[in-house]
C-alpha cells in the first residue's frame, strides 16, 4: 500500500503579507479621502446656493422696500403740500373759513404723523426681515462647517481605528510548519483582516453537545473535548472526505490543513474555549484551483 502523499507549502514571506497589509490600508484611507473630498464639494455647493439665495431675498427686499418707501415719501410730500395750502389759507380767510382751514390742517398734519409712522414701521420690519435671512442663511451655514468637520473627524477616526487594528494584528506559524497570515483575536481584527480581501473568513461556534459535526464554509468540525482553564481544545476536522484529528491545540493558533481545492492551506483559529464550546473562524484562499 502505497503511503499517503505528502504536500509542502513553501513558507510565504511576511514581507508580501505586510506589503498587502500597507497597500490595503492605502486603499482604504484613498477611499476615505475620496469620499471626504466629494462629501466637502457637495457642501460647498450647498454653501454657494445658500448664500445665492440669501442675497437674492435682500435684493428682493430692497427692490420692495424702495418702492413702499419712495410711495409713502410722495404720499407725504402730498400731505405737506395740502398742509401749507390749508395753513395760507387759514392766515388769509375770514373767521369762520378760517377755521375750516384751520381744521384741515389739524387733519392733515395728523394723517402726516401716521404716514411717518408707517414708514418707520415698514422700514423696521425690512430690517428685521433681513436680519432673521441672515441668521437663517448664518445657521445654515454653520450646520455646513459642523457637516464638514464631522466628516473630517470620521476620517480621522476610522484611519486611527485601523491603523490601531492592523497595529494588534499578529502573524504566526501555524501547526504544519507554514507561515501563516495576520491572525485576528476579536470580532473588529477580523472585521479589518476582512476588508482586506485576501481571504475568506467563516465564523463558528461548536458545540462539544452537537451530535454531529458542524459545517463550516465547505469542511464540518466535530468538537472531542476542551479545556478552559489551558485554553486548549482538541477537534475531528473533515475535509475533502477525510478526517484529520487536531489534538492539544490553543487559542490563537492556526490550525493548518490542506484540501483538494487550493494550493495554500486552510487555518482554523480558536478565540474561545468555553467548557462546553470553542468560538473562532475558518480561513481559506481566494484561489479556490486544485493543487
Amino acid at each position: 500500500m502505497s503511503p499517503t502523499p505528502t504536500y509542502t507549502q513553501p513558507e510565504t514571506q511576511r514581507s508580501g503579507l505586510l506589503v498587502a497589509l500597507v497597500a490595503a490600508a492605502i486603499i482604504v484611507l484613498v477611499a476615505a479621502n475620496i469620499y471626504l473630498y466629494v462629501q466637502i464639494d457637495h457642501l460647498r455647493t450647498d454653501m454657494a446656493k445658500n448664500k445665492d439665495s440669501l442675497m437674492t431675498e435682500i435684493s428682493n427686499l430692497r427692490d420692495a422696500s424702495s418702492v413702499t418707501t419712495n410711495s409713502q415719501v410722495r404720499r407725504m410730500e402730498t400731505l405737506k403740500e395740502e398742509l401749507a395750502a390749508a395753513q395760507a389759507q387759514a392766515r388769509s380767510s375770514s373767521s369762520q373759513a378760517k377755521q375750516e382751514a384751520i381744521a384741515r390742517a389739524e387733519q392733515l398734519a395728523r394723517q402726516i404723523e401716521t404716514e411717518q409712522a408707517k414708514v418707520q414701521q415698514q422700514v423696521s420690519s425690512e430690517i428685521s426681515t433681513v436680519k432673521q435671512s441672515a441668521t437663517e442663511a448664518n445657521a445654515k451655514i454653520a450646520d455646513v462647517s459642523t457637516d464638514v468637520g464631522g466628516v473630517k473627524t470620521q476620517v480621522s477616526k476610522t484611519q486611527a481605528d485601523l491603523d490601531k487594528t492592523i497595529s494588534d494584528l499578529k502573524s504566526a506559524r501555524g501547526d504544519l510548519g507554514v507561515q501563516s497570515g495576520l491572525i485576528a483575536t476579536n470580532a473588529e481584527q477580523l472585521q479589518a483582516l476582512r476588508r482586506l480581501g485576501e481571504r475568506n473568513y467563516f465564523e463558528f461556534t461548536v458545540l462539544k453537545s452537537a451530535k454531529t459535526p458542524q459545517r463550516v464554509g465547505d469542511i464540518t468540525l466535530k468538537l472531542k473535548s476542551v479545556d478552559p482553564k489551558k485554553n486548549t481544545y482538541s477537534v475531528d476536522v473533515m475535509a475533502d472526505d477525510k478526517l484529520t484529528p487536531k489534538t492539544n491545540r490553543t487559542i490563537n493558533e492556526p490550525v493548518q490543513f490542506y484540501t483538494s481545492k487550493a494550493k495554500q492551506p486552510y487555518e482554523l483559529v480558536v478565540n474561545q474555549v468555553q467548557k462546553d464550546k470553542i468560538i473562532g473562524y475558518l480561513t481559506t484562499p481566494k484561489e479556490q484551483s486544485a493543487r
